[in-house]
């Protein structure tokens, strides 16, 4: 076994300045410095050879990851599960259902009685406009109190498993994904990904994957084009960050009606439904004034609105207008899959197919994007400790 591989991929960690992510948390890719978001991804490839080489990585002795998941979820919930494993944390779920949460217990209270043993909080509350992401800033504030009132022995590091602004979790797990692909994040430079909106059958989908999208690639001087019909803005000013973003990296953010504008000459393609910003602003007024007549013909509305774009579709027509011909197709899944999941989707049958295997593989880095995520939040030093881990050399199977 050779660790060469993860001997210089830690001294490439140790160049970067990450001491920010130390006792923070992980809200807003937006709000990391490029040096974070580098070091983040340095900690992913060396989590990764490590499990690889057969290393166990686990920093943890015991202690807890408590997950508050307001919305479903598959792939999040069992990624932050394996990530709080991977590094030796036992999962607690918070189901706020069978909680006192149902009966009028306060934020503060809550977020402090979890978190006596708690070195994580993993929460998803991307339902409602102008909710999730405060929600998550309230818990931050409360856990951050209770520590220095030593009510805590230690401050839960808080990490955004998806909220109404962004879902960082993905976003930084598809960049990844593209990493992986071109060969280095510097190779993602020039590269033009088509963030767009596609046809589904249902309604209310978050606005928070293409924001994430838009809001993180623009960082790595990619040409990132939004592309949506009218009436499906995301919102202003996560937009306002994506150009900013785009400046400074040498890049480009711009904007289309059209899909197939979008599609010509991109190296990757992720067509993917999304709800109209003002109708989620909406839903958010009906279901804080339990208005569940005003939500039916809201739904009925949105569902309407989305059919007369039904030709938003990911074809094997569209991906012909792509780099090559071979854009990299990307969806966070599930995807709405024409002929399969439903009658007509966000994408050909064909399409989705040709790109199980890799779809397989963009979703597979989540949970060592949460773990590096996790432990450059418990330790000042994750380069030292990685080292540390490497001396040891413990099996991970005996």
């Amino acid at each position: 076994m050779s660790t060469s591989l993860i001997e210089e991929k830690i001294r490439q960690l140790a160049q970067l300045d990450s001491t920010g992510m130390y006792l923070d948390d992980f809200l807003l890719t937006w709000d990391r410095t490029d040096d974070e978001i580098a070091a983040v991804y340095k900690v992913v490839e060396i989590l990764m050879e490590l499990r690889k080489n057969n290393i166990s990585p686990k920093v943890f002795d015991s202690g807890l990851a408590v997950s508050l998941f307001r919305d479903n979820s598959t792939r999040t919930r069992f990624s932050f599960s394996s990530a709080a494993n991977l590094l030796g944390l036992t999962v607690q779920d918070l189901d706020e259902g069978k909680s006192q949460i149902a009966h009028g217990e306060t934020v503060r209270e809550t977020a402090n009685m979890v978190s006596f043993m708690a070195d994580v909080i993993g929460i998803r509350d991307d339902m409602y406009i102008g909710k999730g992401n405060a929600y998550m800033r309230e818990v931050a504030a409360s856990v951050e109190q209770g520590y220095k009132a030593g009510i805590l022995e230690q401050r839960p590091t808080l990490v955004n498993l998806q909220c109404d602004i962004d879902h960082p979790t993905q976003s930084m797990a598809d960049a990844m994904h593209l990493i992986q692909h071109f060969g280095g994040l510097e190779n993602l430079k020039g590269k033009k990904i088509a963030m767009s909106w596609a046809y589904s059958p249902s309604y209310g989908k978050p606005l928070s994957v293409p924001q994430g999208i838009i809001g993180l690639m623009t960082r790595f001087g990619m040409d990132v084009t939004l592309a949506h019909p009218e009436g499906y803005e995301v919102m202003p000013e996560v937009e306002a960050v994506a150009r900013r973003n785009a400046e400074a990296s040498g890049g480009s953010f711009t904007k289309t009606g059209s899909m197939a504008e979008a599609f010509k000459d991109a190296d990757i393609v992720y067509p993917k439904s999304w709800a109209p910003f003002n109708a989620m602003e909406k839903r958010t007024v009906l279901y804080g004034d339990n208005d569940m007549d005003g939500i039916k013909s809201l739904e009925q509305e949105l569902l309407a609105q989305n059919a007369n774009f039904k030709d938003w579709e990911c074809t094997e027509e569209l991906m012909a207008l792509t780099k090559e011909k071979s854009a990299l197709y990307m969806h966070c899944l599930p995807a709405d899959i024409t002929g399969v999941s439903c009658e007509q989707g966000e994408v050909a049958a064909s399409v989705f197919d040709r790109y199980r295997d890799p779809l397989y593989f963009e979703a597979s880095y989540k949970p060592y994007v949460i773990a590096a995520m996790m432990m450059m939040a418990k330790f000042e030093n994750p380069a030292e400790k990685l080292t540390q881990i490497l001396q040891r050399n413990k099996q991970r199977i005996f």
